[in-house]
């Protein structure tokens, strides 16, 4: 393939705008933001899930301290008649008298047992509802850190995504200028060998590679004619030569 050597350089400056969207690309998967954000959402999920348990076992004691109260009403209101009957004179047999007065007693200590057991209930409660209300802080805080560094990444997404835009407007502007087959041949060695299609040739060296040309190999790129699009032997890329080749 023959391309003018004005051609061949302007690779150049297509492949380092194309170094660039990569950098760029690469800065936007890496944000710290991305893991902060990962993090303190499954610190988050968990906090809520806590949350919900509590507020589950809130909801259950609530219930019981509801019935254990309706129990106590039960047995106050019983013991009142009972007390009532006792007043009144209307149990007029010994045995009756006897075991109205033993049922007044039994229920008496059976509302105590039950008032325990509500205060016991409500001291529960009362621990549960702390609990909530500070696993419910602790998820408000949570959620305050991840929008904060939700804004931050978006920020940076916006100032990494206007630089992409301004780059990617220039790559578009100078691979025109570039002749197609030889901006195919680039762009397929691109995809080929990791993002870079052409380098440049320095001092017997391919930028691309990293590798030092033998000597018949550069012998070989010395004799060719500066419209010759020459290829690395040692990766295949395109090799362009400058004024730094060592020629």
């Amino acid at each position: 393939m023959n391309a003018a050597p004005a051609d061949q350089i302007r690779l150049l400056d297509v492949q380092a705008l194309d170094v660039r969207l990569q950098q760029l690309a690469h800065k936007r998967r890496s944000l710290p933001e991305h893991a902060e954000i990962e993090s303190l959402t499954k610190d988050h999920t968990q906090l809520r899930d806590l949350l919900v348990a509590a507020q589950t076992e809130e909801s259950d004691t609530a219930r019981e301290q509801t019935k254990a109260e309706q129990d106590v009403d039960q047995v106050r209101q019983r013991a009142v008649r009972d007390q009532q009957r006792l007043d009144s004179g209307a149990v007029s047999s010994p045995k009756d008298l006897e075991n109205l007065q033993r049922e007044i007693a039994s229920l008496a200590k059976r509302q105590g047992d039950l008032e325990d057991i509500v205060l016991e209930v409500m001291e529960r409660r009362e621990s549960v509802q702390e609990r909530v209300a500070e696993l419910t802080e602790r998820v408000g805080a949570v959620q305050g850190k991840i929008d904060d560094a939700t804004a931050r990444r978006d920020a940076a997404f916006e100032e990494i995504d206007g630089e992409v835009a301004t780059v990617t407007k220039e790559r578009e502007v100078i691979s025109a200028s570039v002749p197609a087959d030889l901006l195919k041949l680039y762009d397929k060695l691109r995809d080929q060998q990791g993002g870079i299609g052409a380098a440049r040739l320095y001092q017997r060296t391919c930028q691309g590679c990293r590798q030092e040309l033998s000597i018949t190999d550069f012998n070989d790129v010395r004799k060719a004619s500066p419209d010759t699009v020459v290829r690395c032997e040692n990766c295949g890329r395109i090799l362009v030569r400058t004024s730094e080749s060592g020629l």
